[in-house]
C-alpha cells in the first residue's frame, strides 16, 4: 500500500530484538505482521550497519506465518517455481508480475466484499460464518447421536439404572434408541 506518510522506522539490534522508533518500544515479528495487516508501512534497518533489511524481515514474517498450522498461503508448487526463477532469464520480470497480480487480487477481494455487502447487507460475511458454525454444530450433534458409547456414558453420568426385569445391556440399547428418537425429533423441529 502506497502512503504519503513516511514509513515507521524499525531497528534490529544484534540481540535480534526489533525496536519500533515511533512508539519507543520493542516489537515482535507478530507485531510487525499486525502493522502490515493494518496497512502501515515500515522499514527495518540493522542498528549497527544501517543496512535496510526490510525484505529479509518480511520474508521471515512470511516464513513464520507459513509455519503455523492451517496458515499455508503458498502451495509447494508455487514455492518451487519461485526458486526456479532465481538465476533464470525471467527473474527480472517476476517481481513486477507478482506485484501486478497481488494488486489485482486485492482489488478483486475488495470488490467481492463490496458486492457481498450490497447483496446481503454489511453483516453478510458474519451471517455466512454463523451459518457455517450452525451447520458444524448440527453435523457434530448428528455424529454424536450415532455414537453408542457417548449415549451410554451420558446415561451413566445421569445415574440412570436399567428397568427391572431387563438386562443392563438391553435396557441401555432401548434407552439409547429413545434418546436418538428424541434428538431426531428436536432436530426436525429446529429446521
Amino acid at each position: 500500500m502506497a502512503s504519503d506518510k513516511e514509513p515507521t522506522v524499525i531497528k534490529k539490534y544484534a540481540n535480534r530484538r526489533l525496536y519500533h522508533t515511533g512508539t519507543s518500544s520493542y516489537v515482535t515479528l507478530e507485531d510487525l505482521a499486525g502493522l502490515v495487516r493494518k496497512g502501515e508501512d515500515f522499514v527495518v534497518y540493522d542498528a549497527k550497519s544501517g543496512e535496510d533489511i526490510t525484505r529479509s524481515v518480511l520474508a521471515q514474517i512470511i516464513f513464520e506465518e507459513e509455519s503455523k498450522d492451517g496458515q499455508n498461503l503458498l502451495p509447494i508448487t508455487v514455492l518451487r517455481q519461485l526458486i526456479r526463477f532465481y538465476g533464470d532469464s525471467m527473474q527480472a520480470l517476476v517481481p513486477r508480475y507478482l506485484e501486478f497480480s497481488m494488486e489485482n487480487l486485492t482489488q478483486d477481494q475488495n470488490k467481492f466484499r463490496e458486492q457481498m455487502s450490497k447483496a446481503f447487507g454489511t453483516g453478510a460475511i458474519d451471517a455466512l460464518q454463523a451459518q457455517t458454525r450452525a451447520n458444524m454444530a448440527m453435523f457434530t450433534e448428528a455424529f454424536r447421536l450415532f455414537n453408542p458409547f457417548a449415549a451410554a456414558a451420558a446415561a451413566k453420568s445421569r445415574g440412570e439404572a436399567p428397568a427391572q426385569g431387563e438386562s443392563g445391556e438391553l435396557s441401555d440399547l432401548k434407552r439409547e434408541l429413545n434418546e436418538m428418537r428424541e434428538r431426531l425429533d428436536r432436530l426436525a423441529k429446529d429446521k
